[in-house]
């Protein structure tokens, strides 16, 4: 099973500057739940290894989407590293 999508750029290229503002949005809602879960995650009580690990994926989770932003705030320039 793969975890990668196809991407298929629309036609035309450029999208329309309330679907811009509208991805963003959605993804600083994204951000704002993973953060959330992230603290959850911290206090739920398991053994410390697993709780380290999902914290941890969950940080690299908000690190994905905090690049995704920086790429639509800054262009295609951003979010490389």
């Amino acid at each position: 099973m793969s975890n990668v999508l196809p991407f298929r750029r629309p036609e035309p290229v450029r999208l329309a500057r309330c679907e811009v503002v509208s991805v963003a949005g959605d993804l600083l809602d994204v951000l704002e739940r993973l953060e959330d879960l992230s603290a959850r995650a911290a206090a739920m009580g398991r053994p410390p290894r697993e709780v380290e690990c999902t914290v941890q994926n969950l940080l690299d989770a908000v690190g994905a989407v905090e690049r995704a932003l920086d790429c639509i705030g800054e262009g295609d320039e951003a979010g490389r590293g």
